[in-house]
């Protein structure tokens, strides 16, 4: 699956953010993060971030993507999301995410699954540059949802509790 736009808004009427992701075959996946689940999968993003993702260059959490030099053919946030008249892969209402799986997928790559409790689910692979994206997206529709939720970089990877289920939410 090629990635052509990603965009997190605010939903306030369903108290939710949605994440949409539009493909070079014209498809479009939403997922719905509710602020718990967004809370929880947050320390395992930036861990991944610091971790594994940290020795691509794109990733430098001091610098927000607004304030860094822009690249030559990195993402932009500038552009409006695409609304072509897609299709919908999981159907046309967005997948409530109530359990994650984020792994290294490889060098300079990760595997995102995002799933409903036994039902439908999307992954996708993400580079330090996507991953950074996806975090900075989430980040500041929070902060418009006034989740008043703690999104730093900084944050670590709670410790595992023996017997603790590998899922969230």
């Amino acid at each position: 699956m090629q990635i052509r736009q990603i965009q997190v808004a605010n939903d306030s009427v369903q108290d939710r953010l949605v994440l949409r992701i539009a493909t070079q075959a014209n498809e479009e996946i939403r997922v719905f993060f509710t602020r718990r689940f967004l809370r929880e999968i947050w320390p395992h993003l930036v861990a991944m971030l610091l971790d594994h993702l940290a020795a691509q260059p794109a990733f430098t959490p001091e610098i927000e993507k607004d304030e860094a030099e822009p690249e030559t053919g990195s993402a932009t946030f500038d552009q409006p999301f695409n609304n072509d008249n897609p299709c919908y892969p999981l159907g046309s209402q967005p997948l409530l995410a109530s359990e994650a799986t984020l792994e290294a997928a490889g060098p300079g790559l990760a595997r995102l699954i995002l799933r409903e409790a036994r039902e439908r689910s999307f992954n996708m692979n993400l580079n330090a540059e996507l991953l950074q994206a996806l975090c900075s997206m989430l980040r500041a529709a929070s902060t418009q949802a006034h989740w008043d939720l703690d999104l730093d970089y900084g944050k670590t990877m709670p410790a595992k509790t023996p017997g603790r289920q590998s899922f969230l939410h």
